[in-house]
């Protein structure tokens, strides 16, 4: 028998771990099911909507991450265009476009094969990387769709950074 045959008990599910940090954090959140809990975070330009889903025959935990701006059909090529030009500056996780829903979301897992344990620093990490990269790029989203900015404009006015004080 191979390593890869043995297969391992994992004693606590993830998501128990993640409502634990919710409720010590205070942080409003609903358990849809055992395999999947949402938080709700309020950001710099809009509230999240973080949902976190257990892949138990992955062994991953699933992170997504929603804003409230739905993309109309006329607006996601050039939302598409915009997601190519941000997913290449991302390091971990990426941007996607769900379009049944017509809504933009951030995703990304966090890999926990062998009975890995996941950590409170692990979810934090995962939680700020997520907020982090919605606050950063939200508003050129909003360009995109609501001032009908080409992409890369769009992506060029949220990256501008000032230097010095006035």
């Amino acid at each position: 028998m191979s390593l890869i045959d043995v297969e391992f008990e994992r004693p606590i599910n993830p998501v128990d771990v993640i409502e634990d940090i919710a409720g010590i954090r205070d942080w409003t959140f609903e358990r849809s099911g055992d395999d999947e809990i949402t938080i709700s975070s309020v950001g710099s330009w809009c509230d999240y909507h973080i949902s976190f889903s257990w892949m138990d025959d992955l062994e991953a935990l699933h992170l997504a991450c929603a804003f409230d701006l739905k993309v109309t059909e006329p607006r996601r090529t050039e939302v598409a265009r915009l997601l190519a030009l941000v997913n290449e500056q991302m390091w971990m996780g990426h941007f996607d476009l769900w379009n049944a829903e017509g809504v933009v979301i951030f995703r990304e897992s966090l890999f926990l094969a062998g009975g890995a344990e996941l950590t409170s620093q692990q979810i934090e990490g995962l939680l700020a990387n997520a907020l982090e990269a919605c606050d950063r790029y939200y508003q050129a989203f909003q360009f995109v769709v609501w001032a009908g900015k080409p992409a890369a404009e769009a992506l060029e006015m949220v990256m501008f950074e000032t230097a010095g004080s006035a």
